[in-house]
């Protein structure tokens, strides 16, 4: 199995286990920007404790879903966002105003889309939820 996007599989793997109701869902293979990913969602409330399991290869991580997600995914291709242009992407990406997030990598760090605007920086689009 070749796999090119480990955030597109995993958001894909998240909505699927939290749509049948599971309590929690593993994601293969890990990575660093999917575990800052994971973290921004644990701060947003979407999914609960989460670890990072090493099976000797790439490893995994363990994630406990919190509540419904109605969904969510990764962004492709990913969009470079001036500090300005959130609001449309959040029209575009979101059902409406002050609901769901859009995950953003900065030079700060990944953070949501509210974070970016509260420290006035652009950056990279890489996933949404709701």
């Amino acid at each position: 199995m070749v796999m090119n996007d480990t955030v597109s599989s995993a958001m894909s793997v998240v909505a699927n286990a939290s749509k049948v109701g599971k309590a929690e869902c593993v994601l293969k293979p890990a990575s660093k920007l999917l575990g800052n990913v994971l973290k921004v969602l644990q701060k947003g409330g979407y999914v609960g404790e989460f670890e990072f399991v090493d099976d000797g290869k790439a490893g995994y991580y363990k994630v406990k879903l919190n509540s419904h997600i109605n969904k969510c995914g990764a962004i492709r291709p990913r969009h470079f966002v001036k500090r300005d242009d959130f609001i449309r992407y959040e029209k575009r990406y979101l059902p409406g105003q002050n609901i769901g997030m859009l995950v953003v990598t900065t030079p700060y760090g990944v953070m949501d889309q509210k974070e970016a605007i509260k420290r006035n920086v652009g950056g990279q689009l890489i996933a949404y939820v709701y």
